[in-house]
Parts: C-alpha cells; structure tokens; sequence
C-alpha cells in the first residue's frame, strides 16, 4: 500500500513555533511543508471557484512527486447540489486537470448534512463525476451508509470518503483500490487530537486489508494545533 498522508490546508499561525520555525517567513511556509509531507488538500478551492492559472501557481511551487487533492466549490456540491450546473463541473475539471497535470491526485465532492440519499441524489452523483479522475464523494448524512450506494460508486469507480466526525459511522468503506480518509475530530470538529492508539490502529486496518493499493489520509483538526502534530505523528511511525 502506498500511503500519502497530509492536512487539508498548511496556513495556519497557531503552527508557528510548533511546526514552523519562528524565524520563517510565512511566504516560505509551503516551502516548509513540502519538506515534510508529500500531498496537500487543498480547500481553498470550496471557497473560491478554481481556475487553471491559480492551480498552475500551486503547481509550479510545489515538488516533483507532490500531489494535490483538490476540493469541489460548494456552488457546486452546496448550493446547486450537482442540479443544473454541467458547465461548472465541466470548468472546475478542466481547470483541475490543465493545471496541476501530473500533481493532481484526487478530486472531493464534499456534500451537506441536507443532502439525504435517494435514487435520484446518487443518479446524479453517478452521471456527474468524470470517469478519467479519481473522485472522492464525502456525505455528511449518515443515510448515503448503505450497500445500494457502496455497489453503485464500486461499480463507478468512485471512491467513497471514509471519515472520522462525531455525528458520522467510522466504517472503512472500500469501493476502489484507492482509499480517502478525513479526520474531522472527534469529539470537537476540527479542533479534537487524535490519540498514538487511534492513528496506530487506522494505520494497521488500512495495511491489512488487500484491496487497498493507495491510500490518502488528511488531517482536516486543523482549527487548532492538533491537525499539524498529528500528521506528522502519523507519518514519523507509519
């Protein structure tokens, strides 16, 4: 199994004299992070719509063998739910694949808590991803855990978002060869540290099982310091 383990997001001032030295120039900060992990989420894209030429910035800046994982723009997967907008899809993978090339690795969709599963909701999800990227689908409902939705994303190759958050399941579903996981914290969203035992033991299930070849693991408990001290936890023991 390959592992690539990182944050969703590396700007954060609270990392400064814990993981950034205190002399560092915050322009040199993604310097920095390079030197230490391999693979970034980046989700300033969710806010902002992505275009070739600022993906081709992040590109240009990052080294050989880097991977992105890029986040959908909530006009996508938030307010217009996939509904009626071909275009924006069609943009936002156009500019996914033209600038970051060979650096990207996987593209979220991260849905809301009000987005429920029904036949038409996965319809939808399923006509909408590009088959030639690798698509991540996050669900922030705990009715899309069923095997309907498992065997339909499986048959798609879409990789369903395995996630840690208080008000979700924690199963580990494997539906590619590629495995996508979020640690949200728990039990305080985006704030709560992760324990040696815990990241020991989701290391071991994810090396154990044969069906997973790669595997992506973001730290998204980056409100606070845990996010930065756990990754590189993780990544110093595994």
């Amino acid at each position: 199994m390959k592992l690539n383990a990182g944050c969703s997001g590396f700007y954060n001032r609270q990392w400064k004299g814990v993981f950034y030295p205190e002399e560092l120039q915050q322009s040199k900060w993604f310097t920095f992070y390079c030197e230490h992990f391999h693979t970034l989420e980046l989700n300033v894209t969710f806010y902002k719509f992505p275009t070739v030429k600022m993906l081709e910035a992040w590109y240009k800046k990052s080294p050989v063998g880097f991977l992105f994982a890029v986040k959908a723009p909530r006009l996508i997967t938030h307010y217009k739910k996939l509904k009626d907008c071909s275009e924006e899809i069609d943009e936002f993978y156009n500019a996914c694949d033209l600038g970051l090339k060979d650096k990207l690795g996987c593209v979220l969709f991260q849905f809301p808590p009000s987005f429920k599963y029904s036949k038409e909701a996965l319809e939808i999800i399923l006509i909408s991803m590009k088959p030639q990227f690798k698509n991540v689908v996050e669900f922030r409902n705990s009715s899309w855990w069923n095997k309907k939705v498992y065997d339909a994303l499986r048959a798609n190759s879409i990789i369903f978002c395995t996630v840690n958050h208080p008000q979700l399941p924690e199963d580990i579903i494997v539906t590619t060869s590629t495995v996508y996981v979020r640690l949200h914290g728990n039990p305080h969203v985006f704030y709560s540290s992760y324990s040696e035992e815990y990241l020991s033991n989701l290391h071991s299930i994810l090396a154990q099982n044969k069906k997973i070849k790669n595997a992506y693991v973001f730290f998204n408990n980056t409100a606070s310091t845990a996010g930065i001290l756990n990754a590189q936890q993780f990544n110093l023991h595994f």
